[in-house]
């Protein structure tokens, strides 16, 4: 494997923290509002607000400090929390997606707090612009694929409840998107998402064959699984009709192997 020279580390800024305590309460005000007080919606939102706003700066502040989101897997899942979250906000602006925050928020969280807190690891050697350019684009094409995903989780959610007629902190019921809205948008961020990530998979190709590294390690080979998930799911609802449970599952085991080789590079990054 590549050959590490350098520690990235830098301490994480005041708006990181800001951030963290934001995300915590808009979780916990987005469970309160699943259990039925809706009068603190409005705070809940004002608080993912908060939490966009402060990663940002945080994402800037790191820049300022030469360290970017290209600059390593961690860096990548810090911005890619950032994704997660701002993905929500928009959606949330016309639908009430009450269980999807629920579901997002949490894990943009940890996202940040691992990406923040743990072990800076060492930062490779040979990481040129081809690198750089690939491990931005696989993180954006991950980052619209987790956003499917959250959305294929409550449409999952929701499925069984109607099955079982029980509607108790249904998205649905509480004002969001109705069931066939949440297969429909999840398939179109799987569009959006699919050439980005096929572009970032290519480059990361090339990049790898001039390092002259082997195709055999299991992240490259969970990559291509990855893909072939996602490709399949487009092909199979184009010619077959593919949807409803079947495409939201097939999406959840695409996203838990492009999250597999995140949660790879980062063990390898920080035990380099």
């Amino acid at each position: 494997m590549i050959e590490p020279v350098r520690v990235l580390s830098v301490a994480p800024s005041p708006a990181f923290w800001v951030a963290a305590i934001a995300y915590a309460a808009a979780s916990a005000l987005l469970f309160v509002v699943l259990g039925g007080t809706k009068r603190v919606r409005t705070a809940a939102l004002v608080a993912v607000g908060i939490a966009l706003a402060a990663h940002g700066t945080d994402i800037g502040w790191r820049g300022v400090q030469h360290v970017h989101p290209a600059e390593s897997v961690r860096e990548a899942l810090g911005f890619l929390a950032f994704i997660l979250t701002g993905g929500y906000f928009i959606a949330s602006t016309r639908y009430r997606l009450t269980l999807g925050g629920v579901v997002v928020l949490p894990v943009s969280l940890i996202l940040l707090l691992v990406a923040r807190l743990s072990p800076a690891g060492a930062a490779p050697e040979s990481l040129s612009s081809l690198g750089r350019i690939h491990i931005v684009l696989a993180t954006v094409g991950v980052g619209i694929f987790a956003l499917a995903s959250a959305l294929s989780a409550i449409y999952l959610a929701e499925d069984r409840a109607l099955k079982k007629k029980k509607f108790d902190g249904a998205a649905f019921k509480d004002g969001g998107a109705p069931i066939e809205a949440l297969d429909r948008i999840s398939h179109r961020l799987i569009w959006a998402g699919f050439p980005i990530f096929t572009i970032a998979l290519v480059l990361g190709a090339v990049w790898v064959s001039r390092l002259g590294e082997s195709f055999a390690h299991i992240e490259y080979v969970l990559a291509g699984i990855t893909w072939i998930a996602f490709a399949t799911l487009l092909v199979a609802r184009q010619i077959y009709g593919w949807r409803g449970r079947r495409a939201a599952r097939l999406t959840l085991e695409g996203f838990a192997s492009a999250l597999a080789v995140l949660v790879i590079y980062l063990i390898r990054r920080i035990a380099g």
